[in-house]
């Protein structure tokens, strides 16, 4: 079966969906949710988001530099998609659709508390590719719930990460396989 090349992301879902979070030049908070994420190196830690070039987000990361990606659970699915609609641009988004914010550790851009995890990010560069901005971001901190983690690994079951198939379709993460190899 064909698919439209202008949906071909859908065979390649589910994928990682996070919460932006970043400030603008004024200190006024925003969150928007993303799902065309990637890490890109390991050392030094980079990070990649693709944004629509018109995005309050990009424009933000544009002014400051510096981003908080926040990873979302299940139960947060919502709220999450609430960040997606229009906010005056002097109004806090994040309390606007009743979420915490939290200080981040190297960056002003807020963290959000009801989060599992954050990945605080400084802006390395950006490229333009086809309808988007590739923003790619050094990693300067990252942290997450406790209870997500067991032993030295990240479990899934815990964290119920949120993950984006198309529209309104998500999936959520919830187990683990591994290879016999």
């Amino acid at each position: 079966m064909d698919v439209q090349p202008t949906t071909f992301y859908e065979i390649m879902s589910p994928r990682c969906t996070a919460l932006i979070s970043t400030r603008d030049k004024n200190g006024v908070p925003d969150a928007a949710p993303y799902s065309f994420i990637t890490p890109v190196s390991a050392n030094p830690p980079m990070v990649l988001i693709s944004s629509a070039p018109t995005r309050r987000t990009l424009a933000n990361i544009r002014e400051t530099g510096e981003f908080v990606i926040n990873m979302v659970p299940e139960s947060m699915l919502d709220k999450m998609m609430a960040c997606a609609k229009p906010c005056p641009k002097d109004k806090n988004k994040i309390a606007a659709v009743g979420l915490t914010e939290k200080k981040s550790n190297q960056v002003k851009a807020p963290s959000i508390q009801e989060c599992v995890a954050w990945i605080e990010c400084r802006l390395e560069f950006e490229k333009e590719a086809g309808d988007h901005i590739l923003v790619v971001a050094r990693v300067l901190n990252a942290a997450c719930k406790a209870e997500i983690i067991k032993g030295d690994q990240f479990e899934p079951a815990c964290a119920k990460p949120v993950m984006h198939i198309r529209g309104k379709r998500f999936a959520v993460a919830e187990r683990v396989v591994v290879s016999k190899d």
